[in-house]
């Protein structure tokens, strides 16, 4: 179905739009038959000051199913100053997290509350048609009862299928792989790996739809991901 609605002679937004709708319907029924949650991510990233700053802003609605059962939400805001030009990201940041986990065996929920800071450095790469992105995040975690510090490494690849670049109108291949890291024991927290396909719907402006699979020490859960980025530029 995907490849012969590619094949027809529609508009490149028709077309974005009916992949992505029949991705998602795919993806859907998968998460109903299985334990499979759902994130809606939207990630904003604007530059101003001649480029040479840039502000963060983040919305995270994570969810035990396909909607509706709020697992977790994240807002994280920032201010970054690239080192060089349109590349070499220095970051720092703040992030409230409201978590609502089950009581084990039952089918209650408590809430917590987590305030976080956190700094960050992005670095890009391009080697013909791959993109590569390279983030190295440190974060100081407040918790309710508690205070913990981790890192987390962040690599992740890009690959336009239907265009040279990552052009309007482009195809794209996603993956990346993150793993979290304790600066105290336990050592290890999680890790995850993702794959989606994208579609850049005009400069600096982009959407995917994949699944993620995050494995931690006691657990692993796959989660279905709808994610938009936004690095349009406050200046005109």
């Amino acid at each position: 179905m995907i490849g012969f609605i590619l094949s027809r002679p529609y508009h490149p937004y028709v077309k974005a739009s009916a992949v992505l709708f029949l991705t998602c319907l795919s993806l859907f029924s998968q998460a109903q038959r299985s334990d499979v949650g759902n994130w809606f991510i939207y990630v904003g990233n604007q530059p101003f000051a001649k480029k040479k700053w840039n502000l963060w802003n983040e919305v995270q609605y994570r969810n035990y199913n396909v909607a509706g059962d709020l697992e977790q939400l994240i807002l994280r805001t920032g201010v970054g100053r690239n080192l060089t030009a349109n590349n070499n990201n220095l970051l720092l940041g703040y992030a409230y997290i409201q978590s609502e986990p089950y009581v084990a065996g039952t089918d209650m929920k408590r809430s917590t509350r987590e305030h976080r800071v956190w700094q960050q450095f992005i670095t890009r790469q391009q080697f013909g048609r791959v993109f590569l992105q390279h983030r190295y995040r440190l974060e100081q975690r407040f918790l309710q009862d508690d205070f913990r510090m981790r890192f987390r490494y962040f690599l992740a690849v890009n690959v336009p299928v239907n265009k040279p670049g990552m052009d309007p109108g482009a195809f794209y291949i996603s993956a990346y792989n993150e793993f979290f890291l304790h600066l105290d024991k336990p050592v290890f927290d999680r890790d995850r790996i993702y794959a989606a396909m994208g579609y850049v719907l005009k400069k600096d402006l982009r959407m995917e739809v994949g699944i993620m699979s995050q494995v931690q020490e006691t657990r692993s859960r796959s989660q279905f991901q709808v994610v938009v980025f936004n690095n349009l530029s406050f200046l005109k």
